[in-house]
């Protein structure tokens, strides 16, 4: 008797597709890693092709991988379309809703996600934390429904729409000597000892973009992957930063002194971005409305960004 490849297994092999990880994929699916390797070993021989291969810790597609996880992408998406269908006849009760976003969109993403399910608690929700690379990587894939990031890509077509205002403000520790002054001109702050994120984060652009149009350079100390860190070093007295202020959300009111400095807060947006080819399902559609609809959403319109 000829065996078929089960629709479990297409589950199970875009999830390790998607995320490059046995263990993660099988967290995600709520399965056993013995089982997950176990169905990609039969997957494969039904196949008649090894699909993935490993070097050290790292996993890889195949070639004959590589076309199956795009055909398994078409699959899918032919019963995402299927099942916007049907959202549509019975509208908000039911549905699935897929979000990623950079790291420094958890300090809300939860929350607004949260107020969202109370008013349709029949959705089934996801929602994923990462850094830059991996939502751009998501995007050009169109694997989720909505993004959330500080900065629409500027090389890959999407719809970006921007959600809320995203303000990057100058922080210190609450005892640096700048911490009482106002107007601190930009050539002063210049020559502090500055705390960066890595190079391409969008706020370590915004921050070099305003000091450059002023002729000024300036040198971090350190450079820290994420705000935690620039946070913990900045109360350690190692320099001052400039960070989104949903950074502090999660803080104390004084744990850390905003600085008042001349071009301060630079006035940016979080957007909710997707691929532009993509239709919004129902549920994404109505999640988006809702982020435009809060008081503090962004005054501006989508616009498509290629």
């Amino acid at each position: 008797m000829r065996q078929h490849t089960t629709f479990r297994q297409l589950e199970i092999f875009e999830a390790i597709a998607r995320l490059g990880s046995f263990t993660r994929a099988s967290e995600e699916l709520y399965l056993s890693q013995p089982t997950v390797s176990m169905q990609m070993k039969k997957l494969a021989e039904m196949i008649g092709a090894p699909l993935i291969e490993q070097v050290g810790k790292k996993i890889h597609l195949t070639p004959d991988g590589q076309q199956l996880a795009q055909a398994t992408r078409e699959i899918f998406g032919i019963l995402d379309r299927y099942t916007m269908s049907v959202d549509e006849r019975r509208g908000l009760k039911q549905g699935r809703l897929s979000l990623m976003a950079i790291t420094t969109a958890s300090y809300f993403a939860p929350r607004l996600l949260g107020e969202f399910v109370k008013l349709y608690p029949g959705i089934d929700v996801s929602l994923r934390v990462t850094n830059k690379e991996q939502v751009l990587a998501s995007i050009a894939d169109n694997l989720d429904d909505l993004y959330f990031v500080g900065q629409p890509p500027e090389d890959i077509d999407v719809v970006a729409t921007p959600i809320m205002d995203n303000p990057i403000i100058v922080i210190a520790a609450p005892d640096h000597p700048l911490a009482n002054k106002k107007n601190i001109p930009l050539e002063r702050i210049a020559h502090e000892t500055w705390l960066m994120r890595e190079k391409g984060s969008g706020t370590r652009n915004a921050i070099e973009r305003i000091f450059s149009g002023h002729g000024l350079n300036i040198h971090p100390r350190l450079e820290l992957g994420s705000n935690e860190a620039i946070k913990q070093a900045i109360l350690a007295g190692l320099g001052i930063s400039a960070l989104s202020r949903h950074a502090l959300t999660l803080n104390q009111p004084g744990q850390f002194a905003v600085l008042d400095v001349e071009g301060f807060p630079i006035l940016r947006h979080w957007y909710a971005v997707y691929p532009a080819g993509r239709q919004l399902s129902v549920v994404a559609r109505a999640f988006l409305d809702y982020l435009l609809g809060r008081e503090d959403a962004a005054p501006a319109k989508a616009g498509k960004k290629k």
